[in-house]
């Protein structure tokens, strides 16, 4: 068993490096994500997740392509999404597309939905954002349903009803992947998470810790609302944002150009105001560590731990080297820290090996009570 998992996300951006102004092809990009990944599991991390962008300058627009790739190219390392879009994508190629990846990666795989930030998305998929809501919570109810019953009848709102269908290939072992909600700041999502049991994954990148603990508060109250564990036992991952130095001064001054010009959060609060506000950290290994832990600290023991190492421009170079940095001086520390203390209680990092072996003894509870029951009703 696992208790914590860390890896890395990305959101596949293609964004100029400033420091050359030297701007990365579409295709030198992608090699670049598939080179990280397979650099992620050679440091010892456990999970590379791709975002899902279908507008510039981003390039992951087919993340089971990039995944079933990775699939082939790694042993270890489970392999998610950081976004797969619930509101425009149909329920049901979602369902096929990951229950075949989960079979090619043997079950290596889960996934994380999420509505998607971009408003002109929804209309180049036939969809109005103003139903982003409700879009997620019809469609991921689908899914479930499609993951869950071999024979599906359904009708919605925003598809075509479906009769007597079924959904190839089946999931893996019966059992479907794993699914985390991702949100930044709707209540919906985690209340969605908790309905179902699912994770609830805080992207805990640009806002203040105190907007991401109401959220996962939320999420871990209705967990045990709906009767599936206790708070303790609700799955919960968080993001974060370092760069990684041998020492803070020089982190610090390789990292500001890449900050200060970053399409997201460049030409805004200074890399001091943004680092003193957001769980973004820039310096040593040390510094690093220490920032990391103090997320117990607001949000309980959680499970998996994903940064982001690969955006505003970095080279390819500059986050392979990061990367050696997290898995070899990092990571091992927060390991053994975050394990210290961690109550018994709390859940385990979910697996499908570990959820199927769960699958499997609750089915042969359900088949003891039934003896049971019928023995007595003979009996009587």
């Amino acid at each position: 068993m696992t208790s914590m998992q860390f890896g890395i996300f990305s959101v596949g951006d293609v964004t100029t490096d400033p420091t050359t102004g030297r701007t990365p092809t579409e295709h030198e990009r992608i090699k670049a994500m598939l080179a990280i990944a397979r650099k992620a599991e050679e440091v010892g991390l456990d999970v590379f997740a791709t975002g899902e962008h279908h507008n510039p300058p981003f390039v992951p627009s087919s993340p089971t392509t990039m995944l079933g790739y990775l699939a082939a190219k790694t042993e270890r390392l489970i392999l998610s999404t950081s976004t797969t879009l619930i509101t425009t994508n149909d329920p049901v190629k979602i369902a096929e597309d990951f229950a075949m990846l989960q079979h090619i990666a043997d079950g290596r795989v889960d996934l994380m939905m999420g509505r998607g930030n971009t408003g002109p998305v929804y209309p180049w998929f036939g969809q109005d954002i103003r139903q982003g809501i409700p879009l997620a919570i019809e469609n991921y109810a689908l899914l479930r349903k499609l993951w869950d019953e071999e024979v599906v009848d359904w009708q919605g709102r925003f598809r075509t009803p479906l009769q007597g269908f079924t959904s190839t290939p089946r999931p893996l072992d019966g059992v479907a992947p794993f699914v985390w909600h991702g949100s930044i700041r709707s209540p919906e999502i985690a209340e969605q998470a908790a309905y179902y049991g699912d994770g609830f994954f805080a992207n805990h990148i640009f806002w203040p810790t105190g907007h991401f603990q109401k959220l996962i508060d939320l999420y871990r109250d209705r967990f045990a609302h709906y009767g599936h564990g206790t708070r303790e036992q609700a799955y919960v991952g968080l993001g974060g944002q370092v760069f990684i130095g041998r020492n803070s001064q020089d982190a610090v001054r390789e990292f500001r150009p890449y900050f200060d010009n970053a399409p997201v959060y460049g030409h805004g609060p200074s890399l001091e105001e943004f680092t003193s506000e957001t769980p973004l950290t820039v310096g040593s290994p040390q510094e690093v560590i220490e920032k990391t832990l103090t997320f117990r600290e607001s949000f309980g023991d959680y499970q998996r731990q994903l940064f982001l190492m690969d955006h505003a421009g970095l080279p390819l170079k500059t986050v392979l080297e990061q990367l050696d940095l997290l898995g070899e001086e990092v990571v091992p520390v927060l390991r053994k820290e975050l394990e210290k203390d961690r109550p018994a209680g709390t859940a385990e990092a979910p697996t499908h090996a570990a959820r199927v072996a769960a699958a499997r003894s609750e089915q042969s509870e359900r088949s003891e009570q039934s003896d049971k029951e019928q023995q007595e009703e003979v009996s009587a």
